[in-house]
């Protein structure tokens, strides 16, 4: 008779040809079989029919044996019919491979990427993955599911603990043996659960995530944990693995025992519980927190960036999960919670403590406003907007949460600690780290509105924070503030507050010089006890100053020949300088063989004196991809010369993304001699959000020496509220800038 499942399950077919080859030649009914196989006699009847139904690596290593067939060979034929039956959409499901991550629920970690559709959750990157103790047992059950007996594991962890993402990361062994995945969901969860659990196929994952709402519905719960047991201890239905997570309040309630004569709605779940738990801990121990530095290194910037925010405590999941909520409940808040929290944002990266007052943030947040916003303001519009920011998402996490500082603590009988800060009156909140950090970044071009100032002036009175604040103030022109603030630090804590002027107020000494041209490698002595232990460079650089060339060559010459690369450097550089650039060339070449990078610079230089564009080219990409900056600039100059301005400017972003704006620095001059004083700004601007302000300031230059006194002034005000440089601007506004920006009047 024609087998049904012969077009398109050959290895089903060819199975079941063998048990029944088998069968035949030991003369025996499929009773007699079952008693020899010690299986039962439905397994073996199913084993051989024709329902579609693969039969497990049990079933079928224990027939093979039972009936003298070879067993690896009929194992192969099962596992190569159910990786088949996977694919084919038989059974609820389908193949761990066609699953996305986010999906299945586990958390997006960080902000979405820019760009058209990047909202959407399945876009978002996932950070390095760190296995912890409890990995160890998960991979343990999914090995032995893997190897035909099937398995449950719940894990138990508070919010977001990584629960979800441990079993993600664990099925991924199962992906690779044609495992299939169900996640129950659909009308709900718990009816979805309900409907199909009987129709679950062997090699399936059942994908319990928040297990409150399968085995915690009050209708369902009981019926659904006996079919999930039903489905775990009948071997002709395995294997399956079931996974699933629960917070530890849940998984407490199921297990509970009942009081005597007391009602025991959950003693199904309790059963099906029991031995199949795993707590996942709150925090990322010392190893774990190790392996993760170890991945920020390579390159992990979403770990690196919970590694700052969160290693203290080794929350880092927490961290990673709460992320783009805080960020999302920022950017589409009230205009009321948004201009507290830019005040919040604006008072930590200025130098305000970790507890801010509550009635500093409100009377921050009003210039924050818009004319229209300020006037649609209630009564209660700051006990509105405090609430909105107290909301949690993941990780037990706020936008701007209220604080509880723990009171200092000090041994009986000594004096009371000078450094205490001023009491503060009335409730004090905490920024959360990942708004704090984003408000760094967003932020620092910009400086405060004037009701910020005037808040701080009235409302703090922790000492540091007025005199970092009356800094931020002087370094950004504000010294009408900066004045004020000063003069309330000195108010709350007098004594302190003279003390940390007079430091603040001391110069630094300018560093010590090289030897001057009287000195000598004898007269250097005195600083070092050793001249063996002076770098030959320096000592040659020391004899070259004192007049004494010959000793200095002969230095150079003398570790040359031992293969150093900064003498060869060396050398090189003064047979260029007399002229030899044969001899400088070749130097160049062994010190930059030596993995001395920077020669490759100065031999670029050199083949590009000489024409050799092609060659010159070549030798500055190898030192821009050392991180050689001259190279970057070299290599950025020459694509701008060749009107090749994309290549260039993606160059400096890319250094730029590296910590490196020098290029950007130097295309901005670039565009800015060319008279494309528009890209010129543009590219300033780009290396002032990096950090170099110095860029705005050689456009602005530019700008004064053309004569467009208005443009310079926009960027000379630019470099101001960065906060950078005051002391080459202090005297472009004698009596300093008021808030708004624009120079402020004469003032006593």
């Amino acid at each position: 008779m024609h087998d049904e499942q012969s077009d398109h399950r050959p290895a089903l077919t060819e199975l079941r040809r063998r048990l029944n080859g088998g069968l035949a030649r030991a003369r025996l009914d499929k009773t007699q079989l079952a008693t020899r196989a010690q299986l039962g006699r439905t397994t073996v009847s199913e084993a051989f029919g024709a329902d579609g139904r693969v039969p497990s690596e049990k079933t079928v290593a224990a027939l093979a044996r039972a009936l003298k067939l070879p067993v690896q060979e009929l194992l192969e034929l099962q596992r190569t019919a159910a990786a088949s039956d996977a694919g084919s959409g038989s059974g609820p499901g389908r193949p761990i491979g066609e699953w996305e991550p986010h999906a299945l629920e586990v958390h997006p970690a960080g902000p979405a990427p820019a760009g058209p559709g990047s909202g959407s959750p399945e876009q978002r990157a996932l950070p390095g993955y760190v296995p912890r103790e409890h990995d160890r047992v998960l991979t343990d059950a999914v090995r032995e599911a893997g190897e035909g007996h099937s398995r449950m594991l719940v894990l138990v962890g508070t919010s977001s603990t990584g629960k979800t993402r441990a079993c993600w990361e664990a099925v991924q062994a199962l992906a690779e043996k044609g495992w299939r995945l169900w996640h129950p969901f659909d009308p709900t969860r718990a009816e979805a659960a309900l409907d199909d659990l009987h129709h679950v196929r062997p090699r399936t994952v059942v994908w319990l995530n928040e297990a409150q709402h399968y085995l915690g519905d009050p209708r369902t719960g009981e019926r659904i944990a006996a079919a999930v047991h039903s489905l775990l201890v009948q071997p002709e239905r395995g294997p399956v693995l079931v996974l699933g997570t629960l917070w530890p309040e849940y998984a407490t309630q199921y297990t509970a025992l009942p009081t005597p004569d007391g009602p025991d709605p959950h003693s199904r779940v309790r059963e099906l519980l029991t031995g199949r738990t795993l707590t996942v801990p709150d925090t990322f121990d010392a190893p774990a927190l190790a392996a993760a530095n170890v991945l920020a290194e390579g390159g992990d910037r979403l770990l690196a960036d919970a590694l700052n925010r969160a290693s203290a405590d080794g929350r880092l999941t927490q961290d990673l999960a709460g992320a783009p909520e805080l960020l999302h409940r920022y950017q589409s808040g009230t205009p009321a919670a948004k201009a507290v929290l830019e005040a919040a944002m604006d008072a930590r990266r200025l130098g305000v403590g970790l507890h801010l007052p509550h009635a500093f943030l409100t009377d921050a947040a009003l210039d924050y406003l818009s004319d229209i916003d300020h006037d649609q303001l209630t009564d209660d519009w700051a006990e509105a907007a405090f609430a909105e920011l107290a909301h949690l998402v993941h990780g037990k996490q706020a936008p701007l949460r209220r604080a509880n500082p723990r009171p200092q603590r000090r041994t009986p009988g000594t004096p009371p600690i000078a450094t205490l800060p001023h009491p503060t009156a009335g409730p004090v909140f905490r920024l959360a780290d990942y708004l704090e950090q984003h408000g760094r970044a967003t932020r620092r071009r910009l400086c405060p509105p004037a009701s910020f100032w005037q808040a701080a002036h009235t409302h703090l009175t922790d000492m540091d924070d007025l005199l970092n604040l009356a800094e931020a103030a002087r370094f950004r022109y504000r010294n009408h503030w900066a004045l004020h603030l000063r003069h309330q630090a000195r108010t709350r804590q007098p004594a302190l507050a003279e003390r940390a002027e007079n430091l603040a107020n001391i110069v630094v000494a300018p560093e010590r010089g090289r030897p001057d041209e009287e000195s000598t490698t004898e007269g250097f002595g005195g600083q070092v006890a050793d001249a063996s232990e002076v770098p030959v460079s320096l000592l040659a650089q020391m004899h070259q100053r004192a007049g004494d060339h010959e000793s200095a060559e002969a230095l150079l010459l003398q570790a040359a020949d031992g293969g150093s690369p900064e003498a060869l450097f060396a050398l090189a550089r003064r047979r260029e300088r007399t002229g030899d650039k044969g001899a400088a060339e070749a130097l160049y070449r062994r010190a930059a063989d030596a993995g001395y990078r920077v020669a490759l610079v100065a031999l670029g230089w050199i083949r590009e004196s000489s024409n050799d564009l092609v060659t010159s080219e070549a030798l500055y990409q190898r030192a821009s991809d050392a991180g050689i900056p001259d190279g970057r600039i070299n290599l950025a100059r020459m694509r701008e010369q060749a009107a090749d301005r994309d290549s260039a400017e993606a160059l400096a972003r890319q250094a730029a993304d590296a910590g490196d704006t020098s290029v950007l620095v130097a295309l901005a001059r670039m565009r800015e001699r060319a008279g494309d004083k528009k890209a010129a700004e543009a590219l300033a601007v780009q290396a002032a959000e990096a950090g170099n302000t110095s860029a705005l300031v050689a456009v602005a230059q530019m700008r004064e020496a053309s004569g467009n006194q208005d443009a310079a002034e926009v960027l000379y005000r630019c470099v101001a509220d960065f906060g950078a440089l005051w002391q080459f601007l202090q005297d472009r506004w004698p009596h300093g800038l008021d808030p708004d920006g624009t120079p402020a009047q004469p003032w006593e």
